[in-house]
């Protein structure tokens, strides 16, 4: 199973997260979240990351200068909720609150209501959405180290996508919640 950790806004956390196995690293940029940073430190946490990390750029702008400043920043991917024009060599990862499959150009669809509040996924919607889906889905909201393996077995998603579920507090990260929420989501069987 694969693990974005989302709404890292230190370097030390994004260090932790991915020695304990994070394929991928969340920074929510241009956005009224508490875990919202600068597109300085943004860049200052992906050059901390190894070349085989994913560096992914949140943000629900529907603003393309903003866009323009993420593309900056040459992320992996960006996950975004609005219908912006995403240029080719960045994976576009559309979020939808609804189970609805979004509208643009799309690699990949990630259900989120919780945006970084820990509400829980609906399990019917979430499922539906990996049946229907023609690219991969990632799950989020409401995953814990304790629910996240059943919540994969349960809905089968591509990847897993976690914020407030690893942190001590919004945007500062518990390196053992870390851990634990990779180690589950690890012992998944395929």
């Amino acid at each position: 199973m694969r693990v974005k950790i989302c709404g890292v806004t230190r370097v030390a956390d994004a260090v932790a997260a991915e020695e304990a196995g994070a394929d991928a690293i969340g920074v929510v940029l241009f956005s009224d979240s508490p875990r919202s940073i600068s597109p300085e430190k943004a860049a200052e946490i992906f050059a901390a990351l190894g070349p085989f990390t994913a560096r992914v750029c949140v943000s629900r702008t529907a603003d393309p200068a903003e866009l323009a400043a993420i593309l900056a920043l040459g992320p992996t991917a960006v996950q975004i909720y609005h219908d912006l024009s995403v240029p080719p060599g960045v994976r576009a990862v559309r979020a939808t609150a609804d189970g609805r499959l979004p509208a643009g150009r799309c690699d990949a669809v990630l259900l989120d209501r919780s945006e970084g509040t820990g509400r829980q996924y609906d399990l019917n919607e979430a499922r539906s959405l990996v049946l229907r889906s023609p690219v991969p889905v990632v799950l989020s909201g409401g995953l814990t180290p304790e629910n996240v393996g059943e919540a994969a077995r349960d809905v089968r998603p591509y990847a897993v996508d976690v914020s407030s579920g690893v942190e001590d507090r919004p945007g500062i990260k518990n390196r053992k919640k870390m851990t634990e929420f990779i180690m589950a989501c690890r012992s998944i069987s395929p």
